[in-house]
């Protein structure tokens, strides 16, 4: 296996990784997200905290999407590949915020504080949920569509979904911001779909396949220098 097809399969285990750890994370999570009166209630909250670094694992997650794919994306486009690993950075950020304030809100629960404390520690992960998922997301999805799309790095239905499932998920959230719907409700999980398909086909195909093109797949510097000469 070449160094280039073992970055692609690392990037495409770190795209299920995220969706292992995301899911599993909101399920542990349970009635903190879901039970106004959770922080007034007494207990420790060990399923919390197990979600908490589940979502420490899942910011991992994120940033090693971006760092497997850096190598790969930057032949033909450094913007690209640059624009995506930055915002990959920000939303694993905005994650550990997150998660953060649940050890936080545990904590304070477990020690009998003030349950207006903790209630805004939830606040908060609800908060940083929204932004980093629900508004970043929206945004390097649509960036790497559009470099996939460009240099037909994979079938074109991957970056479609891409297309269509980031500006969706944008206004659903969007919506959610200003108090038009619930941050936890039907519509928002459908909206969520196209995104959703789209990770998962992308993350299949860079194991089975890798990206397309003589560099993605040789990696060596004739095909490199060819390839800027065909694109500059």
């Amino acid at each position: 296996m070449t160094t280039d097809r073992r970055l692609s399969v690392l990037a495409g285990a770190s795209y299920l990784l995220t969706h292992f750890t995301s899911v599993g994370a909101v399920v542990l999570y349970g009635p903190m997200l879901t039970v106004p009166g959770w922080a007034a209630q007494a207990g420790s909250g060990p399923l919390q905290l197990l979600g908490a670094l589940l979502d420490v694992v899942l910011a991992v997650g994120i940033v090693g999407t971006a760092v497997f794919l850096l190598p790969l994306v930057r032949r033909r486009t450094l913007v690209g590949a640059a624009g995506y690993l930055s915002l990959r950075g920000v939303e694993a950020a905005v994650v550990l915020m997150g998660a953060a304030a649940v050890m936080a809100a545990v904590s304070m629960r477990a020690a009998g504080a003030d349950p207006a404390g903790a209630g805004a520690m939830v606040a908060l992960y609800d908060m940083a949920f929204l932004v980093g998922p629900g508004l970043i997301v929206p945004v390097h999805t649509v960036l790497l569509a559009t470099v996939l799309w460009r240099y037909r790095l994979t079938p074109r239905l991957i970056p479609l979904l891409g297309f269509v499932g980031g500006p969706l998920v944008l206004a659903s959230n969007l919506t959610v911001l200003f108090g038009v719907q619930d941050q936890v409700s039907a519509l928002v999980a459908l909206a969520a779909v196209p995104v959703f398909a789209w990770e998962i086909s992308l993350a299949s195909f860079l194991i089975a396949r890798g990206l397309r093109g003589d560099v993605a797949a040789r990696g060596d510097g004739a095909n490199v220098s060819a390839l800027a000469a065909r694109t500059t």
